[in-house]
Protein backbone atom coordinates (compact mmCIF):
# COMPACT_ATOMS: atom_id res chain seq x y z
CA UNK A 1 0.00 0.00 0.00
CA UNK A 2 3.01 2.30 0.97
CA UNK A 3 4.03 1.83 -2.24
CA UNK A 4 1.06 2.23 -4.64
CA UNK A 5 0.86 5.79 -2.17
CA UNK A 6 4.66 6.66 -3.25
CA UNK A 7 3.66 6.03 -7.03
CA UNK A 8 1.04 8.06 -6.69
CA UNK A 9 2.62 10.83 -4.79
CA UNK A 10 5.40 10.78 -7.58
CA UNK A 11 3.17 10.81 -10.36
CA UNK A 12 1.55 14.67 -9.22
CA UNK A 13 5.03 15.78 -8.44
CA UNK A 14 6.67 14.59 -11.41
CA UNK A 15 4.63 13.84 -14.15
CA UNK A 16 2.96 16.39 -16.70
CA UNK A 17 -0.73 17.14 -14.54
CA UNK A 18 -1.27 20.32 -16.73
CA UNK A 19 -0.77 18.12 -20.16
CA UNK A 20 -3.18 15.36 -18.44
CA UNK A 21 -6.20 18.19 -17.80
CA UNK A 22 -5.86 19.77 -21.08
CA UNK A 23 -5.93 16.51 -22.85
CA UNK A 24 -8.65 15.31 -20.29
CA UNK A 25 -10.79 18.67 -20.70
CA UNK A 26 -10.79 18.39 -24.12
CA UNK A 27 -11.68 15.02 -24.57
CA UNK A 28 -14.79 16.23 -22.02
CA UNK A 29 -15.71 18.97 -24.47
CA UNK A 30 -15.69 16.70 -27.48
CA UNK A 31 -18.02 14.27 -25.83
CA UNK A 32 -20.37 17.07 -25.39
CA UNK A 33 -20.03 17.49 -29.22
CA UNK A 34 -20.19 14.28 -29.97
CA UNK A 35 -23.35 13.70 -28.07
CA UNK A 36 -25.13 16.67 -30.21
CA UNK A 37 -24.27 15.17 -33.27
CA UNK A 38 -24.89 12.18 -32.76
CA UNK A 39 -28.43 12.35 -31.02
CA UNK A 40 -30.14 10.87 -34.25
CA UNK A 41 -28.00 8.19 -34.87
CA UNK A 42 -28.80 4.54 -33.22
CA UNK A 43 -25.60 3.37 -31.45
CA UNK A 44 -23.57 4.14 -28.29
CA UNK A 45 -20.92 6.74 -29.35
CA UNK A 46 -20.52 8.77 -26.01
CA UNK A 47 -20.11 5.20 -24.29
CA UNK A 48 -17.57 4.02 -26.47
CA UNK A 49 -15.81 7.40 -26.69
CA UNK A 50 -16.10 7.53 -22.76
CA UNK A 51 -14.00 4.05 -22.69
CA UNK A 52 -11.69 4.95 -25.04
CA UNK A 53 -10.85 8.10 -23.38
CA UNK A 54 -11.07 6.27 -20.02
CA UNK A 55 -8.22 3.70 -21.59
CA UNK A 56 -6.44 6.55 -22.96
CA UNK A 57 -5.81 8.27 -19.46
CA UNK A 58 -4.74 4.58 -17.62
CA UNK A 59 -2.23 4.26 -20.41
CA UNK A 60 -1.24 8.12 -19.60
CA UNK A 61 -0.48 7.28 -16.25
CA UNK A 62 1.45 3.54 -17.63
CA UNK A 63 3.80 5.38 -20.02
CA UNK A 64 4.35 8.37 -17.57
CA UNK A 65 6.27 5.54 -15.41
CA UNK A 66 8.16 4.02 -18.56
CA UNK A 67 11.77 5.30 -19.82
CA UNK A 68 11.53 5.80 -23.35
CA UNK A 69 15.26 4.57 -23.58
CA UNK A 70 14.11 1.14 -22.64
CA UNK A 71 11.58 1.78 -25.74
CA UNK A 72 13.51 2.87 -28.13
CA UNK A 73 16.19 0.42 -27.62
CA UNK A 74 13.57 -1.95 -29.20
CA UNK A 75 13.09 -0.17 -32.41
CA UNK A 76 13.39 -2.93 -34.76
CA UNK A 77 11.04 -5.21 -33.03
CA UNK A 78 8.58 -1.85 -33.08
CA UNK A 79 8.98 -1.37 -36.64
CA UNK A 80 8.05 -5.13 -37.40
CA UNK A 81 5.25 -5.41 -35.21
CA UNK A 82 3.79 -1.88 -36.46
CA UNK A 83 4.21 -3.81 -40.06
CA UNK A 84 2.47 -6.94 -39.19
CA UNK A 85 -0.59 -4.78 -37.54
CA UNK A 86 -0.92 -3.12 -40.43
CA UNK A 87 -0.45 -6.04 -42.81
CA UNK A 88 -3.52 -7.74 -40.52
CA UNK A 89 -6.02 -4.97 -42.64
CA UNK A 90 -5.05 -7.72 -46.12
CA UNK A 91 -6.59 -10.29 -44.04
CA UNK A 92 -9.50 -8.58 -41.81
CA UNK A 93 -9.45 -5.44 -42.42
CA UNK A 94 -13.29 -3.75 -43.11
CA UNK A 95 -14.33 -0.14 -44.20
CA UNK A 96 -14.97 2.93 -43.07
CA UNK A 97 -18.87 4.33 -42.42
CA UNK A 98 -18.58 6.25 -45.81
CA UNK A 99 -17.07 2.76 -47.70
CA UNK A 100 -14.34 4.40 -49.08
CA UNK A 101 -11.15 2.85 -47.06
CA UNK A 102 -10.38 -0.49 -45.88
CA UNK A 103 -8.32 0.72 -42.55
CA UNK A 104 -10.40 -1.00 -39.65
CA UNK A 105 -10.02 -3.99 -37.33
CA UNK A 106 -12.80 -5.20 -35.60
CA UNK A 107 -13.32 -7.58 -32.69
CA UNK A 108 -16.61 -7.94 -30.69
CA UNK A 109 -18.40 -4.87 -32.20
CA UNK A 110 -14.93 -2.72 -31.05
CA UNK A 111 -12.89 -1.16 -34.20
CA UNK A 112 -9.10 -1.16 -34.23
CA UNK A 113 -7.59 1.56 -36.96
CA UNK A 114 -3.66 0.66 -37.26
CA UNK A 115 -2.82 3.62 -39.08
CA UNK A 116 -3.94 5.50 -36.09
CA UNK A 117 -1.92 2.97 -33.37
CA UNK A 118 1.13 2.86 -35.28
CA UNK A 119 1.82 6.82 -35.22
CA UNK A 120 2.60 6.11 -31.57
CA UNK A 121 5.92 3.57 -32.16
CA UNK A 122 6.34 5.16 -35.60
CA UNK A 123 7.39 8.39 -34.00
CA UNK A 124 9.53 6.32 -31.91
CA UNK A 125 11.39 4.51 -34.47
CA UNK A 126 12.44 7.77 -36.39
CA UNK A 127 13.67 9.02 -32.94
CA UNK A 128 15.61 6.62 -32.02
CA UNK A 129 17.29 6.19 -35.39
CA UNK A 130 17.69 9.98 -35.70
CA UNK A 131 19.01 10.31 -32.09
CA UNK A 132 21.60 7.35 -32.59
CA UNK A 133 22.79 9.39 -35.93
CA UNK A 134 23.26 12.75 -34.03
CA UNK A 135 25.49 10.77 -31.56
CA UNK A 136 27.17 9.49 -33.99
CA UNK A 137 27.46 12.47 -36.00
CA UNK A 138 26.50 10.91 -39.09
CA UNK A 139 23.24 12.22 -39.20
CA UNK A 140 23.41 14.11 -42.59
CA UNK A 141 25.63 11.28 -44.59
CA UNK A 142 23.49 9.48 -47.14
CA UNK A 143 23.79 6.39 -45.67
CA UNK A 144 22.18 7.36 -42.30
CA UNK A 145 19.43 9.30 -44.26
CA UNK A 146 18.17 6.15 -46.81
CA UNK A 147 17.85 4.15 -43.71
CA UNK A 148 15.23 6.60 -42.14
CA UNK A 149 13.49 7.19 -44.52
CA UNK A 150 13.61 3.24 -46.20
CA UNK A 151 11.90 2.54 -42.29
CA UNK A 152 9.00 4.90 -43.14
CA UNK A 153 8.47 3.89 -46.86
CA UNK A 154 7.97 0.19 -45.02
CA UNK A 155 5.37 1.66 -42.99
CA UNK A 156 3.74 4.10 -45.19
CA UNK A 157 3.90 1.84 -48.24
CA UNK A 158 1.89 -0.57 -46.14
CA UNK A 159 -0.70 2.04 -45.13
CA UNK A 160 -1.08 2.48 -48.47
CA UNK A 161 -1.06 -0.80 -49.74
CA UNK A 162 -3.58 -2.23 -47.52
CA UNK A 163 -6.28 0.57 -47.37
CA UNK A 164 -5.10 3.28 -49.07
CA UNK A 165 -5.26 6.03 -46.31
CA UNK A 166 -3.68 8.76 -48.06
CA UNK A 167 -4.51 11.16 -45.04
CA UNK A 168 -3.18 8.72 -42.79
CA UNK A 169 0.02 8.66 -44.79
CA UNK A 170 -0.04 12.94 -44.91
CA UNK A 171 0.43 12.36 -41.36
CA UNK A 172 3.45 10.25 -41.45
CA UNK A 173 4.96 12.47 -43.61
CA UNK A 174 4.93 15.69 -41.63
CA UNK A 175 6.21 13.71 -38.14
CA UNK A 176 8.70 12.51 -40.39
CA UNK A 177 9.56 15.91 -41.64
CA UNK A 178 9.27 17.57 -38.72
CA UNK A 179 11.96 15.29 -36.96
CA UNK A 180 14.30 15.43 -39.73
CA UNK A 181 14.02 19.32 -39.83
CA UNK A 182 14.39 19.36 -36.02
CA UNK A 183 17.32 16.76 -35.78
CA UNK A 184 19.33 18.90 -37.95
CA UNK A 185 19.39 17.64 -41.12
CA UNK A 186 20.64 19.76 -43.87
CA UNK A 187 18.56 21.57 -46.54
CA UNK A 188 20.21 20.46 -49.31
CA UNK A 189 18.29 17.03 -48.35
CA UNK A 190 15.20 18.34 -48.14
CA UNK A 191 15.60 19.95 -51.72
CA UNK A 192 16.61 16.80 -53.15
CA UNK A 193 13.75 15.00 -51.66
CA UNK A 194 11.24 17.41 -52.49
CA UNK A 195 13.20 16.94 -56.60
CA UNK A 196 12.45 13.29 -56.50
CA UNK A 197 8.82 13.91 -55.07
CA UNK A 198 8.16 16.54 -57.83
CA UNK A 199 9.52 13.87 -60.31
CA UNK A 200 7.41 10.69 -58.95
CA UNK A 201 4.46 12.75 -58.61
CA UNK A 202 2.85 12.79 -62.41
CA UNK A 203 3.38 9.02 -62.08
CA UNK A 204 1.38 8.43 -58.94
CA UNK A 205 -1.41 11.27 -59.67
CA UNK A 206 -2.08 9.47 -62.91
CA UNK A 207 -1.51 5.83 -61.79
CA UNK A 208 -2.02 5.31 -58.49
CA UNK A 209 -4.40 7.90 -57.20
CA UNK A 210 -7.84 6.83 -58.08
CA UNK A 211 -10.12 9.85 -59.63
CA UNK A 212 -12.25 9.76 -56.46
CA UNK A 213 -9.33 10.86 -54.60
CA UNK A 214 -7.85 13.22 -57.50
CA UNK A 215 -11.24 15.19 -56.95
CA UNK A 216 -11.08 15.69 -53.99
CA UNK A 217 -7.62 17.21 -53.62
CA UNK A 218 -8.55 19.37 -56.31
CA UNK A 219 -11.92 20.17 -54.56
CA UNK A 220 -10.53 23.38 -53.07
CA UNK A 221 -8.27 24.98 -56.00
CA UNK A 222 -10.50 24.75 -59.13
CA UNK A 223 -13.99 26.05 -60.43
CA UNK A 224 -17.26 23.30 -58.86
CA UNK A 225 -17.83 22.99 -62.92
CA UNK A 226 -14.57 21.01 -63.45
CA UNK A 227 -15.19 18.19 -61.22
CA UNK A 228 -18.81 18.42 -59.52
CA UNK A 229 -21.16 21.04 -61.30
CA UNK A 230 -24.40 20.11 -59.21
CA UNK A 231 -22.24 19.79 -55.95
CA UNK A 232 -23.90 16.99 -54.85
CA UNK A 233 -20.60 14.84 -54.77
CA UNK A 234 -17.17 16.03 -53.71
CA UNK A 235 -17.92 19.28 -52.24
CA UNK A 236 -21.03 18.24 -50.14
CA UNK A 237 -19.25 17.22 -47.58
CA UNK A 238 -17.12 20.93 -47.45
CA UNK A 239 -20.29 22.90 -48.45
CA UNK A 240 -22.49 21.63 -45.52
CA UNK A 241 -19.28 22.26 -43.16
CA UNK A 242 -18.40 26.05 -44.12
CA UNK A 243 -22.81 26.38 -43.97
CA UNK A 244 -22.74 25.30 -40.71
CA UNK A 245 -19.56 27.08 -39.15
CA UNK A 246 -21.23 30.30 -40.90
CA UNK A 247 -24.38 29.66 -39.31
CA UNK A 248 -22.91 29.42 -35.80
CA UNK A 249 -21.98 32.97 -35.74
CA UNK A 250 -19.84 34.12 -32.62
CA UNK A 251 -22.07 32.32 -29.92
CA UNK A 252 -23.84 29.15 -31.88
CA UNK A 253 -26.48 28.08 -31.89
CA UNK A 254 -26.51 25.88 -28.80
CA UNK A 255 -25.92 22.68 -28.35
CA UNK A 256 -28.46 20.55 -29.37
CA UNK A 257 -29.93 23.33 -31.77
CA UNK A 258 -27.89 23.49 -34.74
CA UNK A 259 -30.05 23.15 -37.93
CA UNK A 260 -27.87 21.31 -40.46
CA UNK A 261 -26.17 19.58 -37.55
CA UNK A 262 -29.11 17.61 -35.99
CA UNK A 263 -30.79 16.89 -39.70
CA UNK A 264 -27.58 14.71 -40.38
CA UNK A 265 -26.85 16.49 -43.72
CA UNK A 266 -22.99 16.64 -43.05
CA UNK A 267 -21.25 13.20 -43.26
CA UNK A 268 -19.23 12.59 -40.99
CA UNK A 269 -20.37 15.16 -38.70
CA UNK A 270 -18.82 13.45 -35.65
CA UNK A 271 -15.76 12.90 -36.42
CA UNK A 272 -13.87 14.47 -39.11
CA UNK A 273 -16.02 17.72 -39.04
CA UNK A 274 -16.63 17.37 -35.53
CA UNK A 275 -15.21 21.48 -35.79
CA UNK A 276 -17.76 22.27 -38.14
CA UNK A 277 -20.49 20.84 -34.90
CA UNK A 278 -18.82 23.16 -32.62
CA UNK A 279 -18.96 26.27 -35.14
CA UNK A 280 -22.69 25.76 -35.92
CA UNK A 281 -23.60 24.72 -31.86
CA UNK A 282 -21.24 26.90 -30.13
CA UNK A 283 -19.84 29.36 -32.92
CA UNK A 284 -16.59 31.14 -33.13
CA UNK A 285 -16.51 31.38 -29.54
CA UNK A 286 -16.83 27.93 -28.95
CA UNK A 287 -14.16 27.17 -31.98
CA UNK A 288 -11.44 29.37 -30.22
CA UNK A 289 -11.86 27.21 -27.11
CA UNK A 290 -11.18 24.33 -28.84
CA UNK A 291 -7.85 25.81 -30.87
CA UNK A 292 -6.55 27.35 -27.85
CA UNK A 293 -6.71 23.69 -26.41
CA UNK A 294 -4.77 22.29 -28.63
CA UNK A 295 -2.45 24.98 -28.75
CA UNK A 296 -1.93 24.52 -25.23
CA UNK A 297 -0.94 21.14 -25.51
CA UNK A 298 1.31 21.06 -28.93
CA UNK A 299 2.79 24.15 -26.71
CA UNK A 300 3.34 21.97 -23.80
CA UNK A 301 4.99 19.10 -25.90
CA UNK A 302 6.86 21.17 -27.54
CA UNK A 303 8.21 22.67 -24.21
CA UNK A 304 9.01 19.58 -22.49
CA UNK A 305 11.00 18.71 -25.37
CA UNK A 306 12.66 21.49 -25.30
CA UNK A 307 14.18 21.10 -21.63
CA UNK A 308 14.41 17.63 -22.66
CA UNK A 309 18.12 16.33 -21.49
CA UNK A 310 18.60 13.86 -24.75
CA UNK A 311 17.93 14.16 -28.16
CA UNK A 312 15.79 11.29 -27.98
CA UNK A 313 13.47 12.83 -26.07
CA UNK A 314 13.50 16.21 -27.50
CA UNK A 315 12.58 14.40 -30.70
CA UNK A 316 10.09 12.21 -29.69
CA UNK A 317 8.40 15.37 -27.99
CA UNK A 318 8.57 17.36 -31.34
CA UNK A 319 7.34 14.61 -33.54
CA UNK A 320 4.33 14.06 -31.63
CA UNK A 321 4.04 18.21 -31.35
CA UNK A 322 4.25 17.78 -35.12
CA UNK A 323 1.17 15.03 -35.34
CA UNK A 324 -0.95 17.42 -32.92
CA UNK A 325 -0.01 20.54 -35.47
CA UNK A 326 -0.82 18.49 -38.87
CA UNK A 327 -3.59 17.14 -37.29
CA UNK A 328 -5.45 19.93 -36.36
CA UNK A 329 -4.59 22.02 -39.52
CA UNK A 330 -5.80 19.49 -41.90
CA UNK A 331 -9.09 19.22 -40.45
CA UNK A 332 -9.83 22.51 -39.48
CA UNK A 333 -8.50 23.38 -43.41
CA UNK A 334 -11.30 20.23 -44.23
CA UNK A 335 -13.89 22.07 -42.26
CA UNK A 336 -13.36 25.42 -43.41
CA UNK A 337 -13.50 23.96 -47.09
CA UNK A 338 -9.92 25.58 -47.85
CA UNK A 339 -8.09 22.29 -48.22
CA UNK A 340 -9.02 18.96 -49.34
CA UNK A 341 -11.00 16.20 -47.74
CA UNK A 342 -8.77 13.55 -46.98
CA UNK A 343 -10.38 11.68 -43.81
CA UNK A 344 -8.10 13.66 -40.63
CA UNK A 345 -9.65 13.48 -37.48
CA UNK A 346 -9.44 16.50 -34.77
CA UNK A 347 -7.44 15.52 -31.86
CA UNK A 348 -8.98 14.29 -28.29
CA UNK A 349 -12.67 16.11 -29.75
CA UNK A 350 -13.25 13.40 -33.04
CA UNK A 351 -14.91 10.56 -32.30
CA UNK A 352 -12.85 7.72 -32.91
CA UNK A 353 -11.40 4.91 -30.01
CA UNK A 354 -7.97 4.12 -31.79
CA UNK A 355 -7.64 8.11 -32.07
CA UNK A 356 -8.34 8.86 -28.88
CA UNK A 357 -6.15 6.11 -27.16
CA UNK A 358 -3.47 7.02 -29.57
CA UNK A 359 -3.67 10.75 -28.54
CA UNK A 360 -3.54 9.89 -24.72
CA UNK A 361 -0.74 7.62 -25.35
CA UNK A 362 1.29 10.38 -26.40
CA UNK A 363 1.15 12.83 -24.15
CA UNK A 364 1.71 10.13 -21.63
CA UNK A 365 4.89 9.17 -23.69
CA UNK A 366 5.73 13.12 -23.27
CA UNK A 367 4.80 13.15 -19.80
CA UNK A 368 7.42 10.63 -19.19
CA UNK A 369 10.16 12.15 -20.73
CA UNK A 370 10.02 14.89 -17.86
CA UNK A 371 9.15 12.38 -15.62
CA UNK A 372 12.98 11.31 -16.58
CA UNK A 373 16.12 12.98 -14.68
CA UNK A 374 16.49 16.13 -15.55
CA UNK A 375 18.94 19.17 -14.88
CA UNK A 376 18.16 21.25 -11.84
CA UNK A 377 16.27 24.15 -14.15
CA UNK A 378 14.07 21.80 -15.66
CA UNK A 379 13.02 19.78 -12.25
CA UNK A 380 11.84 23.63 -10.93
CA UNK A 381 9.78 23.73 -13.61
Amino acid sequence: MRLVFRAILRFFQEADVLLLLLCIVSSVFGMFLISSATSGMEGNFIYVQLGAALLGIVLFVLFSYIDIDIIADKSAMLLVMSMVLIATLFLWGEGDELGTRVAWLRFWGIGIQPAEVVKVPFTIIIASMLANYIERKTINTFVSLFKVVFAASLVLGLIIASSADFGSMLMYVFILLTMLFIGGIRFRWFLFGGAIIAAVFPLVWNNILEEKHRERIMAPFVDYQTIDPTRQGVLWQPDMSVRAIAAGGIYGQGIGNGRITQSGNLPGQHTDFIFSVAGEELGFAGCLVIMLLLAAIIIRCVYVGIKSNNSLGMLVCIGFAGMFIAQTLLNIGMSLGILPVIGITLPFFSYGGSSIVTFFAAAGIVSGIKMRPKTTRFRAM
